[in-house]
């Protein structure tokens, strides 16, 4: 299958070695470009760290201590916060449901808690550790910056009819492709083949849009999103969660 795929570029060219061991021909097209914002980090302390995304890890550099424990929101998270040189660290479930959980359970309420996060984030998990007693520093340390125009590579095939499915990783993504597609006038072609999300969340943008059922992975991270491909390509139609 030629599979769409439009996450920043380091995410997307692994996704692509990914996509291309299960046999399949990957259209990277990043509509998402990652930049530092410069903010200063608050001065702490913190009894722990809160990571999100693995494009908050280079700003972790300017935390010496590496021994601070740092809960990850996922597996992919928490294997570039180990290569970023931290050894304590817990990781969730791939959302912000379970991350919240997995702080409420190891820490009591009142302990400091700085969240390294990018500008666009949501209000999860800090409003429901703040609403336990929790006291949640933001450190908005990255932007994913959209980009202005619909990449060429993503363009072309649209226009061609060269693309099978697309794998769709977070809302916002989601909502700038759809406006980046519409301003190139390539919304049909955009409906017109299968769409796979990380989760319910980052599917509704697309509930109503597209011409087939929305596919959503059983877990929130990217082995189980791949899992939905393979099961497209199998069974010739996706595998979808109703509505």
């Amino acid at each position: 299958m030629r599979v769409l795929v439009t996450r920043a570029r380091p995410d997307a060219e692994r996704t692509a070695k990914r996509l291309v061991a299960l046999g399949h021909e990957a259209v990277i097209a990043p509509i998402l470009e990652i930049v530092p914002t410069g903010a200063p980090r608050p001065p702490g302390p913190w009894e722990a760290l809160i990571v999100t995304s693995a494009h908050a890890v280079p700003a972790l550099a300017a935390i010496e201590d590496k021994d601070h424990l740092v809960f990850a929101v996922g597996g992919r998270t928490a294997e570039a916060v180990a290569e970023a040189g931290f050894t304590s660290i817990l990781t969730a479930e791939g959302d912000a449901v379970s991350l919240a959980a997995m702080i409420r359970r190891d820490l009591a309420p009142g302990a400091a808690l700085l969240h390294v996060t990018g500008l666009h984030h949501k209000a999860e998990p800090d409003a429901s550790l703040r609403m336990a007693g929790f006291v949640v520093e933001v450190w908005e340390a990255y932007e994913a910056r959209a980009v202005p125009v619909l990449p060429a590579t993503a363009a072309e095939a649209l226009r061609a009819g060269r693309i099978d499915a697309a794998l769709h990783y977070s809302r916002r993504s989601v909502d700038i492709l759809l406006r980046l597609v519409e301003e190139a006038g390539l919304s049909p072609a955009f409906r017109a083949f299968r769409h796979v999300c990380l989760s319910a969340d980052v599917a509704a943008p697309l509930q109503g849009f597209a011409a087939t059922p929305v596919a959503i992975a059983a877990r929130p991270e990217e082995e189980a999103l791949l899992q939905v491909l393979q099961t497209m390509q199998t069974f010739g139609k996706p595998s979808h969660r109703p509505s």
